[in-house]
């Protein structure tokens, strides 16, 4: 049964927690895409530029300097994903906060772990299978507009599916055989996930010389960044929960 109102911790008090998961696995995050990233980064961008300053000169473009320059972009990636990590961590928080009434569980730690598992697969799986990253010097610059709300809408329908799944699970009822209830949820995850691959468009905008093993290499890293992200909040934020559940079951201890 789950904690009751006079005994759950204020939303202040998880909020701060969530944050501070989150800024934590960000940081563990930007270390993974520094290491396993950032070569594939550099070697894309090099392929970008011989194909810029391989353009006829005749046709009047210029390359531009970046804004940023890429010392400036590694610094500030640890920056960047720290800040992701803090916000993501504190929407897991006030989720978590939201649906304390329908956990069927009073362990704080796994409810956590679930929150930020099912995260993980609405808003970082589901989408990538459908539109995976892709390097510096892949892509169409007149569609990213458009690539850009499509993935958005691929997030929104991931967790869409996510939250079918646990209706389906929820639907068969408590006294279902197990696999009755698992099947119901795979069903309906796979069919909006199913739905929305064949509904939203594909973009093929890969060069055909564009190396395939970078490209393969730079989708694992990014994947794997965001992996990273969610499994440290994930148990960072169950931890902080159950030492906090075992804080409070302590003090409510009568005194000897």
């Amino acid at each position: 049964m789950p904690l009751n109102a006079t005994t759950a911790p204020p939303f202040l008090a998880v909020l701060v927690r969530g944050l501070l998961a989150g800024l934590i696995a960000g940081l563990l995050a930007g270390t993974f895409a520094y290491v396993a990233g950032e070569p594939h980064v550099e070697a894309a961008i090099a392929i970008e530029e011989a194909a810029t300053h391989a353009e006829p000169a005749a046709g009047g473009h210029q390359h531009d300097e970046a804004l940023v320059t890429r010392s400036g972009q590694r610094g500030g990636l640890f920056l960047a994903t720290g800040l992701f990590g803090a916000a993501m961590g504190g929407l897991l928080a006030t989720a978590y906060v939201l649906l304390a009434r329908r956990r069927r569980t009073d362990d704080d730690g796994r409810s956590g772990l679930l929150l930020a598992g099912a995260a993980l697969l609405g808003a970082v799986i589901v989408p990538f299978l459908k539109y995976p990253a892709n390097p510096p010097a892949v892509g169409d610059p007149a569609t990213i507009n458009q690539r850009t709300v499509t993935y958005l809408l691929m997030v929104v329908l991931g967790l869409v599916a996510v939250w079918a799944g646990s209706l389906g699970y929820r639907s068969v009822g408590a006294q279902a055989p197990l696999w009755q209830r698992v099947a119901a949820a795979v069903g309906g995850f796979l069919l909006v996930t199913v739905a929305s691959y064949v509904v939203l468009p594909s973009f093929q905008e890969v060069p055909t010389d564009f190396p395939a093993t970078l490209l393969w290499n730079f989708r694992l890293a990014s994947l794997g960044t965001q992996v990273v992200l969610w499994t440290g909040i994930g148990l960072l934020f169950a931890a902080l929960m159950h030492h906090d559940r075992r804080r409070r079951a302590a003090a409510a201890l009568p005194s000897t």
